[in-house]
C-alpha cells in the first residue's frame, strides 16, 4: 500500500513514506490506529479529545477523503490502495 503523510505530520513519522503492517480486513481506522500506536507523536495531530479522527484531519483512500466513503472509516483498504494524510492547511 502506498501511503504518504503530507505537511505536519511528515516530522512525526520521519519521513514522506511509511511502511503499513498489511493483513486482509485493514480498514481506514485500523490503518490510522496501526500509525498512532507507531508513531505515538502522531496521536495529538489525528485524533480529537474523543480519540476519533479529528475534522481537521483528511485520510484520503484513493483520492477520496475516507469519511465520505461508503463505509467512511470502517472502508476495507486493499494493497493497491494510495493514501495520503493531511493535516489542514491555513493560509491567505
Amino acid at each position: 500500500m502506498d501511503v504518504r503523510f503530507h505537511a505536519t505530520l511528515r516530522q512525526a513519522v520521519g519521513g514522506r513514506y511509511v511502511d503499513v503492517d498489511w493483513r486482509d480486513g485493514l480498514t481506514v481506522w485500523g490503518f490510522v490506529t496501526q500509525m498512532v500506536e507507531r508513531y505515538p507523536a502522531l496521536g495529538p495531530s489525528l485524533l480529537d479529545a474523543e480519540g476519533k479522527l479529528a475534522r481537521h484531519v483528511h485520510v484520503m483512500v484513493n483520492g477520496r477523503d475516507a469519511p465520505y466513503l461508503v463505509d467512511g472509516m470502517e472502508t476495507a483498504l486493499h494493497a493497491s490502495d494510495k493514501i495520503d494524510v493531511f493535516p489542514a492547511v491555513g493560509g491567505g
